[in-house]
């Protein structure tokens, strides 16, 4: 760390320690600290929340760390209440799935719903199809360019497509 880089720092770690005078200091303030924690994945993950207009709560930021660090997933409620209490992180179901819905109505998760009794939670919001392995339910994603969804049928009258959501169920079979 260059010398110039290290006072800088000292001086923006003093800006997040004062208290504000006004809301220009206060302002001020923010950003310095916004400055010293870029780069943290929690301090991330809470402007992430904020950006989708949630408050970034003790359960919703330990939620969204075991959904989003590790990449792209497809994930139900009682799966991610396993990993939490894996993680030693008490949150009860009805927390959970509260927080999940709450998400995806923000946009950061997409809800895949197979069945009536299963509900799966994805973490790539971006639009795309998927294959579900029966037996182990588990879901792999289709990459969106290989579903042809132009031979559609035709729409009723007086309705528009909102979107086409594909699952294409498998079993496991011979290999051959």
């Amino acid at each position: 760390m260059r010398q110039d880089d290290r006072g800088r720092k000292v001086e923006l770690m003093v800006q997040a320690k004062r208290k504000p005078k006004s809301r220009k200091s206060e302002l001020a303030r923010r950003n310095a600290i916004g400055v010293l924690l870029a780069g943290c994945p929690v301090h991330e993950l809470r402007t992430k929340l904020r950006a989708a207009g949630l408050r970034p709560t003790r359960q919703r930021v330990a939620l969204g760390w075991l959904l989003f660090a590790k990449g792209d997933r497809h994930l139900t409620a009682e799966k991610l209440q396993e990993e939490a209490e894996a993680s030693r992180v008490p949150i009860s179901l009805a927390t959970i799935y509260n927080s999940l819905h709450q998400f995806t109505d923000a946009g950061l998760l997409r809800e895949i719903a197979v069945d009536g009794s299963k509900t799966y939670f994805d973490t790539n919001v971006l639009h795309h199809d998927h294959f579900l392995v029966e037996g182990v339910n588990t879901l792999i994603d289709i990459p969106q360019i290989a579903v042809d969804t132009l031979n559609l049928p035709p729409r009723p009258l007086g309705t528009e497509i909102s979107r086409v959501e594909v699952v294409i169920r498998l079993r496991a079979g011979a290999v051959v």
